[in-house]
């Protein structure tokens, strides 16, 4: 046999290994144990689940909102983040552009993709229902840019078109 030295033990060296990943692996958060000690806007419930204070996370941010019926934020955009929203429970309306111009509408299930630096409105589209999604950022930073907008009134709809999704007013 050569080049190897078997003699001494893995066990030993190990253990203090094993208590990092115990400790220091996999996170869970239970859902009743978030940190509501967040930037909310009225009408808005946020909660920190994933972030740098709680479990170190370096590069997302994620959480929950409750938006009350009716509830909106202003135009706002999130600097160079890209944020992800699946909406659980409810209809989300969103308005975005320079003069928020465009709206598409989500429901459960959905999930909205907002890029970097695109000026948005997060609206919960029913009058009497509450508004619940999961909300995860690409950065653990708190990035919020409120914009002043004047936005159109009747903005532009615009569709979830593709092979399986058709327009409505296509002709058949």
């Amino acid at each position: 046999m050569t080049g190897h030295d078997h003699s001494h033990s893995h066990h030993d060296h190990g253990h203090h290994h094993d208590d990092r990943w115990k400790h220091d692996g996999v996170r869970v958060i239970p859902g009743n144990q978030l940190d509501t000690n967040v930037p909310s806007t009225a009408g808005m419930d946020r909660a920190a689940a994933i972030n740098f204070a709680r479990v170190g996370a370096q590069k997302l941010w994620a959480g929950t909102v409750s938006i009350k019926p009716d509830a909106k934020t202003g135009a706002h955009h999130h600097g160079h983040l890209e944020s992800v929203i699946y909406v659980v429970k409810g209809k989300a309306r969103m308005r975005w552009g320079e003069s928020l111009q465009f709206t598409a509408e989500a429901g459960p299930g959905d999930f909205i993709f907002v890029p970097p630096y695109v000026p948005h409105q997060e609206i919960n589209a029913s009058p009497d229902e509450v508004l619940e999604c999961v909300l995860v950022r690409s950065d653990g930073e708190a990035v919020a840019i409120n914009l002043d907008i004047e936005p159109v009134e009747k903005p532009e709809t615009v569709l979830w078109i593709d092979p399986v999704h058709r327009d409505p007013n296509e002709k058949k």
